[in-house]
């Protein structure tokens, strides 16, 4: 069974049975959930929602379906066509839609796809208005519209351009000051629309020389899609051999940003935040958030420049939410996601490329000396395969009990801080496992606290 809904969407692989996969008759049932959700909470028929999608080879046959869909339910449609997470949820604000659907699967593979739901502020719903979707989806709590009151469709392919306008308009974006470093730098946009949107914005702040790789939007992924090391030799030997400054990689959907150093190996998916963070706390005074599973780095950085660093629960929305209690001035995720609120609160790697290469340019530094001046953090990522009566709860108390005398989070499963890294374990929403990830000064140390923790949950 492949079909996993949630309350920020539905995603699944394409084909197969109505309700074990993403078939069109599930695609048609939630996109008419989502219209009717708005309906009711707008008391209007014709609500409008803006539409968009990244390459993937299904992403024509569902946009199809949730277009029409969504007409046949009298909503009218701003189709935003090929795009990117961020960019739709920024169209979403532009137009003052009453909200928005983006048509992605993000680093999964091209057999998958998903609708991600966003509200009128071009963020995704709440956990609540999430639940109130997946009832109306499940009991078909919905009517479609008479002839009469069916809703329309506008074409516009203009929202990636706009979106590269306002992040040109930010203040902390410098496109003289990248112009005149002469950066020559590779972009993998893995056959998706960040080969159109990367190249695009690269042009626009001046950049001459780019190379670039799979950065045909044939939704036919060159690599596994999610930008890690070991999915990217390609771009990593590219960036030696035609001694680039750089390289850029994004996913997708294109809210998820990593960075090749000149030497070809990689920057860190988990420094991306953590140097765009260093830059715009270096120009504006204030707090951070990530999520508990990202690295210590951003902590230091941020208390360094005599601000606060919070900690919020995983999902970017619960991110998002934490940002504007604490009134952050940066944020994100630890897997390449930037949040900047002077934009907009979305993962965006058009925002991050701009505000990273602003910094890069103002330092005149190579990106190794760059990712030298932050310390080094070594993150172990492991699993616990869980039995269908294991007391979750019983296992937490077990391990709150053997470490009593450190601080202890329980936002997000449970995370504990030592004095040179932490454990945070957290069970998993679609599969029967307990995630154990650790962070220390050294990958053995990190290797050694999750071995422990490990030990006590067996």
């Amino acid at each position: 069974m492949t079909l996993i809904k949630s309350i920020s969407g539905i995603r699944g692989t394409i084909g197969g049975k109505s309700g074990d996969n993403l078939s069109p008759i599930d695609i048609v049932k939630f996109t008419a959930a989502f219209v009717y959700f708005h309906q009711k909470r707008l008391d209007k028929k014709a609500v409008r929602l803006v539409v968009g999608r990244d390459a993937r080879i299904s992403g024509k046959m569902v946009e199809g379906l949730v277009i029409s869909t969504a007409v046949g339910m009298g909503a009218d449609v701003i189709n935003a066509g090929l795009s990117t997470t961020p960019t739709v949820e920024m169209a979403v604000i532009q137009m003052q839609s009453d909200g928005g659907i983006i048509l992605t699967a993000s680093h999964n593979p091209k057999q998958w796809n998903a609708l991600k739901l966003l509200n009128e502020m071009g963020e995704f719903i709440s956990e609540k208005e999430g639940r109130q979707v997946l009832e109306y989806a499940e009991n078909l709590n919905f009517n479609f519209a008479s002839v009469d009151e069916l809703g329309t469709v506008t074409e516009d392919d203009s929202f990636i351009n706009r979106h590269i306008d306002a992040v040109l308009q930010l203040k902390l974006v410098d496109k003289s000051l990248i112009a005149k470093a002469g950066f020559k730098i590779a972009v993998d946009g893995v056959n998706s629309t960040g080969g159109i949107a990367i190249p695009r914005l690269l042009k626009v702040l001046g950049v001459k020389d780019i190379i670039e790789l799979n950065c045909e939007p044939t939704g036919e992924f060159a690599h596994n899609p999610e930008p890690l090391q070991e999915n990217l030799p390609e771009i990593s030997a590219k960036v030696v051999t035609e001694k680039a400054d750089l390289g850029i990689v994004v996913d997708p959907d294109v809210d998820r940003l990593a960075f090749v150093m000149e030497n070809g190996e990689m920057f860190g998916e988990e420094y991306t935040l953590v140097a765009v963070a260093d830059y715009v706390l270096q120009r504006t005074q204030g707090n951070t958030v990530s999520n508990l599973s990202s690295t210590r780095a951003l902590h230091d950085v941020t208390e360094k420049a005599g601000g606060k660093y919070v900690a919020a629960a995983v999902g970017e929305v619960n991110v998002v939410a934490k940002m504007k209690e604490t009134q952050a001035v940066i944020g994100g995720e630890g897997n390449g996601g930037v949040i900047y609120p002077g934009l907009h609160y979305g993962r965006d790697a058009l925002v991050g490329t701009a505000l990273f290469l602003t910094y890069l340019a103002g330092r005149k530094m190579k990106m190794t000396e760059l990712r030298g001046t932050y310390p080094d953090y070594f993150i172990s990522k492991n699993k616990i395969v869980l039995k269908h009566e294991t007391p979750v709860s019983a296992l937490f108390d077990r391990v709150r009990s053997a470490y009593s005398e450190f601080p202890i989070l329980n936002i997000d499963g449970l995370k504990i801080d030592f004095p040179d890294g932490w454990v945070q374990l957290r069970t998993s929403n679609t599969e029967p496992i307990m995630r154990v990830y650790a962070e220390s000064t050294t990958l053995e140390k990190a290797n050694a606290y999750a071995e422990k923790v490990m030990n006590l949950l067996k």
